[in-house]
């Protein structure tokens, strides 16, 4: 199956490093140039702002998802092709999921580490088989990488756990995992 759409867990923040700014954009940019839809949480502060603006500057396809008290704190982009306002985040998490074929995670806070974490069980757990793509930028995650590694290490998980993600370290090795995933 082609990928077609790809939800996009990032942080409400812009983070310490400009390099994640620029990536989100960069990322953003890249979805719109390879017709591909963006699903991400609706936001238009931090990554999740740059991503979104950066896809729609380029043309790009969006699909935001906010929970209801959410859409001030984090501005809620209304402007989207579609936009979905739900009851509370673990229907946010569902319908951003449900709505894509792929799953990247930039830089973020617990958020999105929440959302990748779920993403990652349910697909242990196969209620799907879609492909998770960690974009490490500049070594944000590779904490996250070494406590995986230790859980699946320590006999938590199995290596299906590492198995399950694709761990990339630039927007160009992303994007080219993404379009070359069949």
């Amino acid at each position: 199956m082609r990928i077609q759409s790809v939800c996009v867990y990032c942080g409400a923040r812009d983070g310490a490093r400009s390099s994640y700014g620029e990536a989100a954009e960069a990322f953003g940019r890249g979805l719109a140039e390879r017709d591909l839809r963006l699903v991400y949480g609706a936001g238009d502060v931090g990554l999740m702002g740059r991503v979104a603006r950066a896809a729609q500057a380029a043309g790009g396809q969006t699909f935001g998802v906010i929970p209801e008290h959410l859409v001030r704190r984090e501005v809620a982009k209304t402007d989207l092709q579609t936009y979905v306002v739900t009851e509370t985040m673990h229907e946010r998490k569902k319908v951003m999921l449900y709505n894509a074929d792929a799953v990247v995670l930039l830089p973020g806070g617990a958020g999105s580490l929440d959302e990748l974490f779920e993403a990652l069980t349910w697909r242990q757990l196969e209620l799907h088989h879609k492909p998770i793509f960690v974009l490490n930028i500049d070594g944000y995650w590779d904490p996250l990488k070494a406590l995986i590694d230790h859980v699946v290490g320590e006999g938590f998980a199995g290596e299906e756990t590492t198995a399950a993600l694709t761990w990339v370290t630039s927007v160009e090795d992303a994007l080219a995992s993404i379009s070359a995933h069949v």
